[in-house]
């Protein structure tokens, strides 16, 4: 962190480069390989107004990583004037600089050379010096076969020497096993780089699961809480007898009546039971309707608005606007006067309750489909192990 602040501000008087394309930027590679023979780092300013231009493509495009050459062990020179890295034999205008990138944003690109730069001088100091080398080895194994060729005329003919050791084999070894060995190295990075992957994302995957599991378990027990807060009340036993033809006038009635009592997520509390009854002051029968989809769910609300009411529950009715509960009033209904439903909950309440009900869902939801993608990273490990 301290040297890359020291590249910044020790960069801060050097002239600009000015450029204003994504790709395609070889001349400024070669631009910057000069300018690094003379200082650490190099300073690029970026064109405004130029359409199309993305400074984080620019960047990719110059700093071109060379990782994949180091792990083959290969030591690279840059070398201006014929384009190559020595020693590796790839073109160096698929590589660009291979520098390192200090700043990126929509006004500048400061690139440092690296600590295994070599200049150009440098670099064509290894190369005499390889080239030195060869010839050296050439030589060596010549006057190595001059000297057994000297002595199979002294002693007669003898078996064939052994390879081992010599010029020859070393380049054999090189020839055949060169290729295999960089592409199985590919590969072999390939695939643990895509083994540490997907055993990052499974950790990822398992800590949000098991804040998951916590944010469940926190909703359970604050739903728990609040189902105990209420209790429903028992159906009466002694309830009024109602004939079939009542049953028909009643439901007729109801669903002809423009008034009607509607529930929302809050389901059933204490202001229904009110609001029924004051239906009632000037009605025999009230209609409710209910956004419920399921039907288990629509006779489980009726029954309980019928217990809770102690009224008499006429029909279940599928309309429009959703289905609607027909509860009947009785003959011998006399309005509460201080009506209390300690038993239910209150307004806030059962809000809270609908809201804990749906976030439980939610989670489990997510739950589950975090389960799975764990399932499925673990199948995708266990196959690339094999």
């Amino acid at each position: 962190m301290l040297a890359g602040v020291c590249h910044q501000d020790f960069n801060s008087s050097f002239p600009l480069i000015f450029e204003g394309r994504n790709r395609k930027l070889q001349g400024l590679a070669v631009a910057i390989l000069k300018l690094w023979e003379k200082s650490l780092i190099v300073k690029i300013a970026l064109k405004w107004g130029v359409p199309n231009t993305n400074n984080e493509e620019m960047a990719f495009e110059l700093k071109a990583s060379l990782i994949e050459y180091r792990l083959l062990g290969c030591r690279y020179v840059r070398s201006l004037v014929s384009g190559r890295i020595m020693g590796v034999g790839f073109d160096a205008s698929k590589i660009l600089t291979g520098g390192v990138l200090l700043l990126r944003n929509k006004f500048l690109i400061i690139l440092y050379r690296g600590k295994d730069f070599l200049p150009g001088r440098v670099a064509n100091l290894v190369s005499e010096r390889e080239t030195k080398l060869k010839g050296f080895q050439l030589h060596e194994e010549g006057a190595r076969l001059k000297a057994i060729e000297t002595i199979c005329l002294d002693n007669g003919p003898t078996e064939n020497t052994s390879m081992s050791g010599t010029l020859s084999e070393f380049q054999d070894i090189q020839t055949e096993f060169r290729d295999l060995k960089n592409g199985n190295s590919d590969v072999e990075i390939k695939c643990e780089a895509e083994k540490q992957r997907l055993e990052s994302e499974l950790r990822k995957q398992e800590h949000k699961l098991f804040i998951l599991n916590i944010k469940i378990d926190k909703s359970m027990k604050e739903l728990s809480k609040l189902n105990a807060a209420w209790a429903p009340a028992e159906q009466d036993a002694d309830q009024e007898m109602m004939t079939e033809e009542e049953r028909l006038c009643f439901q007729k009635i109801g669903l002809k009546m423009d008034s009607c009592l509607v529930l929302g997520r809050r389901g059933v509390f204490d202001g229904v039971i009110e609001g029924l009854h004051q239906h009632w002051k000037y009605r025999e029968v009230v209609k409710v309707i209910t956004m419920q989809r399921l039907f288990h769910q629509v006779i489980y609300t009726a029954k309980l608005l019928e217990a809770e009411s102690g009224g008499i529950l006429v029909s279940v009715d599928k309309r429009k606007e959703g289905h609607a509960i027909i509860i009947y009033r009785g003959k011998n209904y006399r309005r509460p006067l201080k009506p209390e439903h300690k038993n239910l909950l209150t307004k806030r309440k059962a809000l809270h309750r609908s809201i804990e009900m749906q976030r439980l869902g939610s989670l489990k939801y997510f739950a589950y489909e975090r389960q799975r993608a764990i399932t499925d990273l673990k199948l995708k490990l266990v196959i690339l192990k094999l």
